[in-house]
């Protein structure tokens, strides 16, 4: 039996929003998919970078002055003393190395995940990330909301809450959020047939990758939340029958918080 894999994941303040990142979701859905045993440990946004160099995980870009960035989700696994971040090269390495689990990214489909990718980020721009970055702050512990408070609105030269405040400004972004998932319902309609996943009846990383951005939206805003209620609607109430699919592979164990 293998050991199990550390995966380092960024802790929300309490229980129910302990695990929020999307794409830290990413992996954890890779992880319970795949069924391969792990343990999370909890990184607060200001410890990411020391966190990293001490496992020896390289930075996943590059800020704007040209410095190492580093990011997560992050994992090392001990059987092959390899520590890797970023979800889709991640998800790469777990499909290489334990050969025996499901496979996220079939054969030969590589290029179309990555293609997958760049167009699911372009159809769905900004509007997600204005609609709940705000609350994301709130729902962060001290030092990794006063981390990301400074680090964000320093990008969008704005505070927070008025990248999306209540009222039009708020409804025309959530309108772009209908309008993208509608896109991407319509790509999964391509072939005439209502099928639930990209490649059919099986899971794959294009799945993931939307389950992780729902599950985000859904953790941040709430599941009792007027928008997570009529999201599950959207499209003949495909979003809410795919986030059923997802919800055995949700499973989040307690983890341990980073030692530095």
């Amino acid at each position: 039996m293998p050991e199990p894999i550390v995966f380092y994941d960024i802790p929300g303040k309490d229980t129910s929003l302990k695990c929020w990142s999307p794409n830290t979701w990413k992996t954890r859905y890779t992880l319970n998919v795949k069924g391969i045993p792990y343990k999370t440990v909890w990184v607060e946004y200001p410890d990411i970078e020391a966190v990293l160099r001490k496992i020896g995980a390289l930075p996943t870009e590059h800020k704007a002055d040209g410095s190492p960035l580093y990011t997560l989700p992050a994992i090392y696994d001990p059987n092959t003393k390899t520590a890797l971040a970023e979800s889709a090269a991640i998800v790469r390495y777990l499909d290489k190395t334990y050969p025996d689990t499901p496979r996220l990214i079939p054969a030969g489909t590589d290029a179309l995940h990555a293609a997958f990718n760049q167009a699911f980020r372009s159809v769905l721009g900004e509007d997600l990330h204005y609609s709940l970055v705000a609350a994301v702050a709130n729902s962060l512990p001290p030092r990794s909301e006063a981390y990301f408070r400074t680090t964000r609105e320093a990008r969008f030269g704005v505070k927070l809450e008025e990248l999306a405040p209540p009222g039009p400004k708020r409804e025309k972004h959530w309108s772009g959020v209908q309008h993208a998932f509608h896109t991407y319902a319509q790509w999964l309609e391509t072939d005439g047939t209502d099928k639930l996943f990209f490649t059919g009846d099986k899971i794959a990383y294009a799945d993931v990758t939307i389950a992780a951005y729902l599950v985000w939206l859904r953790v941040i805003l709430g599941a009792d939340s007027k928008e997570w209620a009529d999201l599950r609607t959207w499209d003949g109430g495909r979003w809410g029958r795919f986030m059923d699919a997802f919800e055995k592979y949700e499973t989040v164990d307690a983890g341990e918080d980073a030692i530095l």
